[in-house]
């Protein structure tokens, strides 16, 4: 007896140091949690951000430990507050997006029967605005305020650029991307993906619409608006409220197949629409609504070339180089500025074998010739460029900054681009940049060589004496604007690319 307890004493005792530093050594760290993470935020409830945290602080957990509710940090110092997928640490909902607070310990989130985001300026980053009795986080990811007998906000009814099995998406809802440059929102019949090309204006670019099969049920009209719903079953829904038939269903590549993980879909920065489910272990691509690289709105950033055959980048104007998932810098506004109907100054690029990745949803004008198109875009100073199909007439005008263009094998269409005066030159073809700056290097030192020799030949001849050296400076430096004129009111360059004519 003696023998056994001498054994376990030193047992404990041996094992106790490594078993507290494999409690400090391996506690997960993300997402951090507070000292005690609730399950209710009550009124009176106060939260500040803990600098030292550098990922996550929860806040609030669902019952079951799937999702949580905090702080998140981004960009290191910047907060959202956001809701996590805890075995993934993937953000499915932020409540500020546009308005990201600061990482400070003088942030504070307080509930007083609405939740209140602000700092001590006493400015409000975001608000319920509501007079709720307490704040719960629900298994499905709902975040909610309740009273004791109603339910007075929800987070279902605000998404980001994610939506969750089960969550309804209305006709009053977008999801916006990330970036902000893509929304997704429904049409009386249908479902579209929207580009924000233009900077400030609210019309924005459809470039991908499905419109409802109507196969298990009717739209009727008057019987109320539609909306969208990630179905457990491995479809996305769309069905007219009051009628639990969906009039549409999109399959997800596990259809009529259970998956024991959440499924979602979301809104990517590059605008295609992804669903996925979670395995266990990560995230697993379950649908896409663009499945073909160069069908997206813009793969290869403003005035890129995407190559239909295997969705490869380069550059509208062949002299520009793809580098940094650019060609040009992306521009904004008009070419309008000039004031009195003027047009501001651009050059031009001129390409043949292009086409746009969604002109089946744009607008268009039957024209005699390429000629009359490009000429509707060069007046116009709203116009940023036109692309003209030979075959058919259709002149395709964009009244927004130029984005990715499909290359095509077809030669008669032809596309006309607007490019303002000074852009894009920093990008032009590397070597051609350094031969040119060897040249003029050398050029440089030539010069100075022979000032220098011409000036000791000046001084030995006038024997050193005279009256000092006199200063010479010649015309003031810069580049000249080369060999292009300007062309009454347009005054643009032309590149000409292809072998198209006007």
């Amino acid at each position: 007896m003696e023998t056994f307890t001498h054994f376990v004493t030193r047992l404990s005792s041996t094992q106790l140091l490594l078993i507290t530093l494999t409690l400090l050594l391996y506690t997960p760290t993300w997402p951090s949690s507070a000292a005690a993470t609730q399950t209710e935020l009550l009124r009176d409830f106060k939260a500040s951000p803990d600098p030292s945290i550098q990922t996550f602080q929860t806040l609030l957990a669902d019952p079951n430990g799937n999702f949580s509710l905090g702080f998140l940090r981004v960009n290191k110092t910047q907060l959202a507050l956001a809701l996590l997928h805890v075995p993934s640490s993937d953000p499915l909902w932020l409540a500020n997006p546009a308005q990201l607070a600061r990482w400070s310990d003088r942030t504070t989130l307080v509930f007083n029967g609405s939740l209140i985001l602000s700092d001590p300026q006493g400015k409000v980053f975001w608000s319920t605005h509501t007079q709720g009795d307490r704040v719960v986080l629900l298994n499905t990811s709902n975040v909610q305020i309740q009273t004791q007998s109603s339910v007075l906000w929800q987070s279902f009814d605000f998404p980001t650029n994610t939506l969750v099995e089960n969550q309804n998406f209305t006709s009053t809802m977008s999801l916006v991307s990330s970036n902000g440059l893509y929304s997704m929102r429904l049409g009386n019949n249908f479902m579209g993906l929207y580009a924000k090309f233009k900077s400030g204006s609210n019309s924005d670019q459809i470039y991908w619409r499905h419109r409802a099969m109507e196969v298990k049920a009717e739209i009727v009209e008057g019987k109320g608006p539609i909306y969208a719903q990630v179905n457990p079953d491995g479809f996305l829904g769309m069905y007219q409220t009051g009628n639990p038939a969906p009039v549409d269903i999109q399959p997800f590549n596990t259809f009529h197949r259970p998956v024991n993980g959440l499924r979602k879909v979301r809104l990517e920065p590059d605008g295609n629409f992804n669903g996925f489910y979670w395995d266990g272990s990560k995230w697993v691509l379950d649908f896409q609504a663009i499945s073909l690289p160069c069908e997206l709105p813009s793969p290869c950033g403003a005035y890129g070339l995407c190559g239909a055959g295997n969705g490869s980048c380069s550059c509208l104007d062949n002299r520009t180089e793809f580098r940094s998932g650019e060609c040009f810098p992306v521009q904004y506004g008009d070419f309008c500025s000039g004031g009195l109907g003027e047009i501001s100054n651009f050059w031009v690029i001129r390409r043949s074998g292009v086409e746009l990745p969604y002109k089946e949803l744009m607008g268009y004008q039957t024209m005699s010739s390429y000629g009359e198109c490009e000429r509707v875009c060069e007046r116009n100073c709203s116009c940023w460029g036109a692309v003209y199909n030979n075959a058919s007439g259709f002149c395709y005008t964009m009244d927004y900054p130029i984005q990715t263009l499909v290359g095509v094998g077809d030669e008669s269409k032809m596309g006309y681009f607007k490019v303002l005066e000074g852009a894009g030159r920093k990008k032009m073809n590397v070597g051609f940049g350094v031969g040119i700056g060897v040249v003029c290097g050398a050029l440089v030192i030539f010069v100075g060589v022979a000032g220098v020799w011409s000036f000791g030949a000046w001084r030995r001849k006038r024997g050193g004496g005279g009256g000092g050296v006199k200063r010479f400076t010649g015309q003031d430096g810069g580049l000249s604007s080369g060999p292009y004129k300007d062309l009454g009111s347009a005054s643009f360059r032309s590149i000409e690319m292809g072998n198209n004519s006007r």
